[in-house]
């Protein structure tokens, strides 16, 4: 079968749209659609349905697009180790992927030490949620992702290796100037009167489970489309918010944090596939957990082990729920 369609279909399941699918493939709508078409003469199914919004994947055009996505990945892969061996470049490309926290300075960091310890490697790295990370590695487009056990948790593949890289303490940001900044930890209790914005459902779980087990709750009265945005929302003062403690080092200058009292905490994990992996995969490993105890708050004994994690064995489904939104403010986040 001819890729170039098998690449339409994948693109019209993930934009959910001929026209706009078409306009990325800089096709016309109508030869997508005869692509599209011609796959499903050849297939004996139907691959895609129409709804009031574009068109969705059937049943076996989920199927369809899962294995067609893995075959597409393995096949660039092909083609980008020929152009390597070309141009005369043996040395495999590392490729990374971070959940938007953990890109923001954790992995830099901790690539920054490896390249120090083991010489020039060429890298990438690919910010995403954790859930389509772990797609991600499982199709082999990635060597090493950095993911977090946030509601709802971890799936469970044994298609991959996952190590534990520590637990990460969340913070509430208030903007400069906020009548509790740099008064030390806090109670949730005396922050029930305070409005919340969020970016994540993941967070908001976190933020609500935390105040529910203090006998309060908290107001999420904004929802934001990403971190930046939650963080503007804070910063001019319609808010405060929880975030990632590894956020702290790479905080804009008008916003500040301060600890909350058995803060809510979340897993840090590495995590690899078990086929093929990177000949560098486990020095960076190793470096992340140095990485990430460097910038972790000091804490009296603190050694990152697994048995730090709130649930060793994570639930069985799910992924991680680090989903922006689509509005920048408005109601609460919505739940999935």
């Amino acid at each position: 079968m001819d890729l170039t369609v098998w690449r339409a279909f994948v693109t019209v399941c993930r934009v959910g749209s001929l026209s706009a699918a078409a306009a990325e493939l800089n096709h016309t709508q109508s030869a997508v659609s005869r692509q599209i078409a011609g796959l499903e003469r050849q297939l004996g199914v139907p691959l895609v349905e129409r709804h009031a919004r574009g068109v969705r994947p059937t049943p076996a055009g989920e199927v369809f697009r899962r294995h067609a996505l893995a075959t597409l990945n393995e096949a660039d892969r092909a083609v980008r180790a020929m152009r390597d061996v070309r141009d005369g470049v043996c040395d495999r490309p590392l490729a990374i992927g971070a959940t938007p926290s953990l890109a923001a300075g954790i992995v830099p960091e901790a690539v920054r030490g490896l390249l120090g310890r083991t010489g020039p490697v060429r890298w990438s790295l690919l910010p995403g949620l954790s859930a389509q990370l772990h797609g991600r590695v499982i199709a082999g487009d990635l060597d090493v992702a950095v993911v977090t056990d946030a509601p709802p948790g971890l799936v469970v593949d044994p298609r991959v290796e996952r190590r534990f890289l520590g637990l990460d303490e969340m913070v509430v940001v208030v903007p400069v100037g906020h009548p509790r900044a740099g008064r030390g930890p806090v109670r949730i209790e005396a922050l029930a009167d305070e409005t919340w914005a969020e970016d994540n459902d993941g967070s908001a779980a976190l933020l609500r489970q935390h105040a529910a087990r203090a006998g309060v709750s908290a107001r999420i009265d904004l929802a934001a489309a990403d971190l930046p945005g939650k963080l503007a929302l804070v910063a001019t003062g319609h808010a405060i918010a929880l975030i990632p403690g590894v956020l702290r080092c790479a905080l804009r200058a008008d916003v500040t944090t301060m600890p909350l009292v058995d803060p809510p905490t979340r897993g840090i994990y590495a995590i690899t596939p078990r086929r093929d992996p990177h000949p560098r995969a486990v020095p960076l490993l190793d470096q992340l957990t140095t990485t990430f105890a460097a910038v972790r708050p000091a804490q009296v004994g603190y050694q990152p082990t697994e048995s730090d994690a709130r649930a060793a064995v994570p639930p069985p489904q799910g992924g991680i729920s680090e989903t922006p939104h689509d509005t920048v403010t408005g109601p609460g986040p919505r739940t999935p």
